[in-house]
């Protein structure tokens, strides 16, 4: 398939790797003893004759009071492994006439997650009262929850806002509590991450109160340092199970790298084809060798856009076949999604366009094939999309369509980077004074703090908790420090948001709430004239208040997406850490940046070409964050053929590539990321390439672009010299949200820029 694929005339050079992956036996286990046989009854009547070896050794950790995280591949049936344990626990428990004993939280990231987990156990059949407790739950929905449920589904927000803050009202149900499971928890990064492990502390500390210590059980399909992250997400003490004990068919990955157009983009830089353009044609030529296949999308517009444009291309081959595709995307009716896929298991339906936020939830199963239009940002989660094809044993095929990005290029010219080395690290941390305070505040109304009680919080928590007393937040007595104001406590955290006050997005004419957006993000993200994409939909913003923290917008079908530009200065705070390679020097600390978002840019999709530029009048916003910076001195750069002026478009090239690099190290989008980069820097003397956080305090990012500076920068120069262009494009050093017009830069001097850095 993947040799007809790339012998369509025309097609030369697109494929740029396959790497098959050989298949996997499975090895099985004994049920344990300890479990309920009814238990086991119902696995064994949904197919499953006996667990999977790695199933068994977590769920028997976790029975035995062992904090466990499954790290194994999608599909391998982590859900088992703390199924198992927790309906057993709860059967066991269970008083007399049914009285609730034990009790179970299981936590998503998103309420599609929990949903699907909630018809998962219904279907099990097991004597069960469970339910989800979130936004969508009824009243009476919530009352039964707290006094009668014994497995409860909700989601870290619910947990922070509702059930920490009223936990007098679930006390029967957390002085019960024995197991608390994480599912997904390598979604929990950067400043989420963070807000999520306190929330974590504090739901330990209140369990606490009622005499409840519950084991906790984290699953993920893919996540670097399993033992170190749960660590550090929970606080405890945690063993890892990795061996994917689980059958796997073969399954081919191919990367795939569109071709550049003739268009001009911005400075006359060679555009790549659209990555959702060559995703519609590769889906369309699938459906015509009937193989089953989801198409990943960035967007529901885009999604729908790759079905549309896939069926015209059938049509051209045969008038039956159009049908034969459709969209799959969020906002769809519970009962619409379970049609087409409904239609899918029956054949009726053999490719679907779907957006990146069913990567969770989605329950799809018999697919050939999966497309990704571009890198889904991590390699955890490009394996657990690559997971949706070939489910039990089948053989699989992935095609990784490669975006107009330095990240993508780099991929798919060294495929070493995804397929011979770990996950990236998932990044985060709870020390951010930002993050930390605000749940401190939660803490202490939820129960006065006490001395004994910082440890949980960390090694910063006294200095915080001063700061905060100091403040007049809170009032320290002998019994501790107490929350003495009238608001509640938890509205001072919101776990999704990154900092500055939040700013409404509201539907022109209706008024209608369709969402927020943080204020930090708010100027490039909701400025007038953006196109915003919210949860797949596309919205054009009419105006933006910034003091009534309120976007007017309305939906729209723009033929362009925009980016916004903004400028950027950069002053050092502290240094916290630093190492020398030879006379160059390569920091890490406090930063203060001032940013302007000054112009956005129009560009066509698909086709990426650019359409035009229009100003913007907005403030400057000042941020103290972190930052990782690396200086060069005058003899170094005298010595590597570096003439004085290159210098300022050389690290100028440097920044924009190791800014789409870093998301390769450490789990983030480039746009939680920024960067500076001058010949000469007054607070260094020298000059200097500063990558920083974008976040009040920073979020790990820098921190961990420091930590694996060589092999982060080493990937920049690589990705420099393997892009095809000539001078420079958006694949390589080009950056979509430069204030200043992505020039100077220097293709030939960033490398040998990095040369002379990396060699010293």
């Amino acid at each position: 398939m993947v040799e007809r694929l790339a012998a369509v005339p025309g097609r030369e050079e697109r494929l740029r790797h396959l790497e098959v992956l050989p298949s996997r036996p499975a090895r099985q286990a004994a049920w344990p003893a300890w479990a309920d046989a009814d238990v086991v009854a119902a696995f064994r009547a949904r197919g499953i004759a006996a667990p999977w070896e790695h199933q068994a050794v977590a769920a028997d950790a976790a029975h035995h009071g062992q904090h466990v995280v499954m790290a194994t591949g999608t599909a391998s049936g982590k859900s088992l492994g703390y199924q198992l344990p927790a309906l057993s626990a709860v059967k066991a428990a269970r008083g007399a006439r049914g009285r609730r004993g034990a009790t179970v939280l299981y936590l998503a990231p998103t309420k599609a997650l929990a949903q699907d987990q909630l018809a998962g156990l219904s279907a099990l059949g097991v004597d069960l009262r469970v339910t989800t407790h979130d936004g969508d739950s009824s009243r009476e929905q919530r009352d039964w929850a707290r006094d009668h449920a014994e497995y409860v589904l909700t989601n870290p927000d619910m947990l922070h806002r509702s059930l920490l803050p009223g936990h007098a009202r679930w006390a029967s149900f957390l002085g019960s509590l024995v197991y608390v499971v994480v599912d997904e928890c390598h979604h929990y990064r950067g400043v989420f991450g963070a807000h999520v492990a306190h929330v974590l502390r504090r739901l330990r500390r209140v369990c606490a109160l009622y005499g409840a210590h519950p084991t906790f059980v984290l699953a993920s399909a893919t996540v670097a340092e399993p033992e170190a992250f749960a660590q550090r997400l929970t606080g405890l003490d945690t063993m890892a199970v990795t061996g994917d004990t689980s059958p796997r068919g073969e399954v081919s990955l191919v990367l795939w790298e569109p071709p550049f157009t003739s268009f001009a983009g911005e400075n006359g830089a060679p555009v790549r084809r659209a990555a959702s353009s060559e995703a519609a044609d590769l889906l369309a030529d699938l459906v015509v060798e009937d193989v089953r296949t989801l198409a990943f999308v960035r967007s529901r517009r885009g999604a729908e856009q790759v079905a549309m444009t896939a069926a015209e291309l059938l049509a051209e081959v045969d008038p039956s076949l159009p049908g034969r595709v459709a969209s799959y995307r969020g906002g769809y009716l519970p009962e619409e999604r379970r049609a087409i896929e409904e239609q899918l298991r029956r054949g009726e339906l053999t490719g679907l366009a779907a957006t990146n936020a069913l990567e969770l939830g989605i329950d799809i199963s018999g697919l050939d094939a999966v497309l990704m239009a571009g890198f889904p940002g991590t390699r955890a989660a490009l394996w657990q999309q690559v997971g949706r094809a070939g489910r039990g044993a089948q053989d699989a095929l992935g095609v990784l369509v490669a975006r107009d990005d330095p990240l993508d290029t780099y991929l798919v010219s060294h495929p070493e980077a995804l397929l011979g080395r770990p996950v990236e690290a998932t990044v985060f941390d709870p020390s951010n004074p930002y993050v930390l305070g605000p749940h401190l505040c939660a803490a202490a109304h939820e129960a006065p703090l006490t001395e004994a009680d910082l440890p949980l919080f960390g090694p910063t928590a006294r200095e915080v908790l001063d700061a905060l007393t100091d403040g007049g937040l809170l009032r320290r007595r002998p019994r501790g420090w107490f929350w003495t104001d009238r608001r509640r406590a938890s509205d001072l955290a919101d776990i999704r948001s990154t900092g500055g006050a939040t700013v409404q997005l509201v539907e022109a004419g209706t008024g209608r709430v369709v969402g927020t957006v943080d204020g930090s993000s708010a100027h490039g993200t909701a400025h007038p004239g953006a196109v915003y994409v919210h949860r797949g939909e596309t919205w054009l913003v009419r105006s933006l208040d910034l003091e009534d923290h309120v976007a007017v917008i309305e939906q729209a079908e723009p033929d362009y997406s925009t980016s916004a530009r903004e400028v950027t200065d950069i002053a050092v705070v502290t240094e916290r850490e630093h190492v020398m390679w030879s006379g160059c020097r390569l920091s890490f600390g406090d930063v203060d940046v001032s940013h302007q978002v000054v112009s956005f840019l129009k560009r066509r999709q698909p086709g990426g070409e650019v359409l035009g530029e229009e100003p913007l009048d907005l403030p400057v916003r000042s941020l103290r964050t972190t930052a990782v910076w690396w200086t060069v001195p005058d003899d170094a750069l005298a010595e590597g053929g570096l003439a004085e002026r290159d210098l300022p478009g050389a690290a100028h090239a440097a920044e924009h590539c190791s800014i789409g690099l870093l998301p390769l190290f450490a789990t983030c989008d480039r746009w939680d990321i920024g960067g500076v980069s001058t010949a000469v820097h007054p607070d260094t003397g020298r000059l200097t390439v500063f990558v920083h956080d974008g976040h009040p305090g920073g979020a790990g990012f820098a921190e961990r672009g420091f930590r694996a500076a060589r092999e982060w920068l080493t990937a920049t120069r690589d990705a420099i010299r393997s892009c095809e262009c000539d001078e420079g494009c958006p694949s390589c050093i080009q950056s979509p949200k430069c204030g200043n017009q992505n020039h100077p830069l220097d293709k030939v001097g960033a490398a040998a820029l990095l040369d002379v850095l990396l060699d010293g």
